[in-house]
This record gives C-alpha cells, sequence and structure tokens, in this order.
C-alpha cells in the first residue's frame, strides 16, 4: 500500500500535471537555486539536465510565477523542476510510491551524475533527500527535445541536432551546410573526443611566434571528422563544444578557455574530474544507444603532442593495453595512414606506430578507444601538418577512412557470427 505521504505527492502532482496551480503550494517543495550572472532558463536548466524536456522548461515558468521570454536576475532565487523527496532508505521506488524500475534507474542516474559534476553535495542514500526530475513524474514523453530559447541563436532546423546545440554553431557558418551523401554509417556511433579544452590547453608552444595551443588544433581536426561522418549517415557524439569556435581556416587559431562539455556544463578544473566528467558522459550515451541497438560504439580521442623541439615525429595510435578491440581499431587507423604515406609521400615513409597505454580515457569508455596523436607541437617540420588547414583536413579525411574500414570489418564479422 502506498504510504500516506505519498498519496498526497501523487494527488498533488496529478494536479500539477494537469493546470500548474501549486505554484505557491507549501506543501509542493521544489529544488530552489540561485540564479547566476549570465544565466538564461536554458542555461540554468542545462545546468541541472532539465533543457532538453519541454515540460520542465514550462514548468519552471509556472513555478516561478514567469512568462516565457523573461529575464532571469543575478542572486535570485529560483525554483527549479525538482521535487524533493526524503529518501526512505530501502529504494527510489518506494519513496516514490512507483513500480517502474527504469524510471527508478533513471533518477539514481540523474541523483549520483549531479553529484559528480558537483552539482549535488552528497549521495542521496546519506543525506536522506531524493531529486525528482519533473519529467519523470509529468511527462507523457521522455523523449528529449531540442529547446531554443529567444537569448539565443534561432535554431536551423535543416541540420542535424546535437544535445544543446546544433551543427551550425558547432561547425561554424562556412562549414555549417553539409550533404549527407548515403547512409552507409547508420546506426554506427562515433565518440569525438578532442583532448584538454576549458581551463586545460593542453600543450603549448609558448616560444612560437604566436602561442599554438593543443587543445585549439585537437578541436579543429575533431570537427572536421565529425562532419565527414555526418555525411554518411552516423550519429556523432562531439563531447566538447566550444560555441565560439567552428571548423577555423586560419594557420593560427586563437588560444581560449571558453570550452564546454556538450551538455554545457563547466569543465573541471582537476585533471582526473576532466576526465570523469567526459568518460561518465560517454559511456552514459553508451548505454542510451544500446538499449536502442546501436551496438557499434567507438571513442576517438584527438590530441597534438609534446616532445623536443628536434624530434619530428609521424602521427601515432595509442590503444589500452587491455582491449583487443581498442588495439585493432588502432591498427587500423595505422594502416590507413601507412597506405597514404605511399601514396602521397613515396619518398619519406611513415614512421609512426602503436603505443599500448592505459591512459584514463583508453581504460575508463565502455565503447573501445583509440588516442590519436597529431604531431610534435614544438618541431617547426611538424608545424605544417597542424597549421594548414588542407592538412588538418586530410587529417581528418585519413581517420575516416580508418575507421569506417574497422567498422566494416567489424560488422563483417558480426554478420558471419550470427
Amino acid at each position: 500500500m502506498m504510504k500516506p505521504r505519498n498519496l498526497l505527492f501523487a494527488f498533488l502532482i496529478l494536479l500539477f500535471n494537469t493546470n500548474f496551480s501549486l505554484a505557491n503550494d507549501s506543501n509542493v517543495n521544489f529544488h530552489a537555486v540561485k540564479a547566476k550572472k549570465g544565466d538564461g532558463v536554458l542555461n540554468l536548466l542545462r545546468r541541472y539536465k532539465l533543457h532538453q524536456f519541454q515540460c520542465n522548461v514550462k514548468a519552471f515558468y509556472q513555478i516561478n510565477q514567469m512568462h516565457e521570454g523573461d529575464l532571469l536576475f543575478n542572486g535570485k532565487l529560483y525554483k527549479l523542476p525538482v521535487y524533493i523527496y526524503t529518501y526512505d532508505g530501502k529504494s527510489i521506488r518506494s519513496t516514490i510510491g512507483v513500480n517502474d524500475w527504469e524510471k527508478a534507474v533513471r533518477i539514481q542516474e540523474y541523483n549520483e551524475n549531479l553529484q559528480a559534476n558537483g552539482i549535488r553535495k552528497s549521495h542521496y542514500t546519506s543525506s536522506k533527500i531524493l531529486w525528482v526530475p519533473f519529467h519523470e513524474i509529468n511527462c507523457e514523453e521522455l523523449t528529449p527535445e531540442a529547446i531554443s530559447q529567444k537569448e539565443e541563436e534561432p535554431v536551423d532546423k535543416s541540420t542535424t541536432i546535437f544535445p544543446g546545440k546544433t551543427s551550425n554553431h558547432l561547425f561554424g557558418s562556412d562549414y555549417s551546410a553539409y550533404q549527407v551523401v548515403d547512409h552507409s554509417l547508420a546506426g554506427k556511433v562515433f565518440y569525438i573526443l578532442s583532448g584538454h579544452g576549458g581551463p586545460d590547453p593542453g600543450t603549448m608552444c609558448s616560444d612560437c611566434q604566436h602561442t599554438l595551443c593543443e587543445d585549439e588544433y585537437a578541436y579543429d581536426v575533431s570537427l572536421r571528422l565529425a562532419r565527414n561522418l555526418l555525411q554518411h549517415g552516423a550519429t556523432v557524439e562531439i563531447v566538447i563544444q566550444d560555441k565560439n569556435d567552428g571548423i577555423r581556416d586560419d594557420k593560427i587559431l586563437r588560444c581560449d578557455k571558453d570550452e564546454r562539455l556538450i551538455t554545457g556544463d563547466k569543465i573541471p578544473f582537476n585533471h582526473v574530474s576532466r576526465l570523469k566528467q567526459r568518460t561518465d558522459y560517454i559511456n552514459q550515451q553508451y548505454r542510451k544507444h544500446r538499449s536502442q541497438g546501436r551496438n557499434d560504439q567507438v571513442v576517438i580521442s584527438i590530441h597534438v603532442d609534446s616532445n623536443s623541439k628536434s624530434h619530428r615525429q609521424d602521427v601515432f595510435f595509442c590503444h589500452y593495453r587491455g582491449s583487443k578491440a581498442s588495439r585493432k581499431l588502432a591498427e587500423q587507423l595505422r594502416d590507413t595512414f601507412e597506405e597514404k604515406y605511399a601514396k602521397h609521400q613515396k619518398n619519406r615513409g611513415y614512421k609512426g606506430h602503436l603505443d599500448a597505454r592505459g591512459f584514463y580515457v583508453l581504460r575508463n569508455t565502455l565503447p573501445p578507444a583509440v588516442l590519436i596523436e597529431l604531431a610534435n607541437i614544438q618541431n617547426r617540420n611538424d608545424h605544417r601538418r597542424i597549421l594548414l588547414k588542407d592538412n588538418r583536413q586530410a587529417l581528418a579525411n585519413w581517420i575516416f577512412e580508418g575507421l569506417t574500414k574497422n567498422l566494416k570489418e567489424r560488422s563483417d564479422q558480426i554478420i558471419a557470427s550470427s
């Protein structure tokens, strides 16, 4: 039998779902937070993983007695569409009075993800405070919707929509339009993770004529690769985004620190926290795509190396030493680059290599992962590989070819064994 307190909540929620008439009822407890400088409604909701559900946006305006388009005031307290329950110490289902196990798992992951990102201070089991997103109880559909808001640029519905932003925002004005050539990669998922970003520019060439930052060049190649994949119908998860920088053709890419996780979350200053934030996001999306039948998933992490100024090096590939799939993917990429060098630089030869490593991203992502080092940022000869736009595009093209060969081979193996 449902507990009296849960009966009260069920009754209140039924009324709230009907006409939102309980915005000021003291029996309904919503989590409240202060708006930060520069916050819009979507920014605030994005911080709490609520922005992708239209009913959350509508509820926010209702419970705060606001109208759509109203601005937020810095330092003012606003209620979020997040119910506060007293955890009963047994289970989420008994706490909120539901039998839906999958719903309970989503609520658990919601609370734990917010804690991992520093939004929640303590675990719900120790604090006895359980946060339940409004959409888990009140939305008829649990399919996320991409929401636009007046203070942001309008959504171009002709382009692919990513979590939080459109491809127009991601690729920049010069590269926003692209044509889907075929659907040969339909059902395959690629996580494109550009190294560093936010408070960490990665390795730098600070004594060059112009300062070069690793994260800017890794990001540019990552976007070019993502665009290639989208043209063939792939599902692409771009993990890190700079809202101001799309694909750029300049030689010198300006260093900045405004990159964020694609969800809009700030990148933590702490190194391990940064890596955990990325792998947590990838693993969360991996489970979602698996539940939808997408089993071919890989992670490509793109970096620029730092070595002595005299050391000239070719592109090389790091795989996780404990994963055969990771090694196989790295081998396929290396073989592709070897073929390309044999064709385009016959007299030079290819001196890239494989490297078995235990990097955090390689060992903590559920999909097989490969980390690519594009060049030595300290070596002047290597600079041509990353400074010239055509070379950055060639890098993206060759990585694309290596990936698609690998996935075709994996698909053939799956078919042969089925």
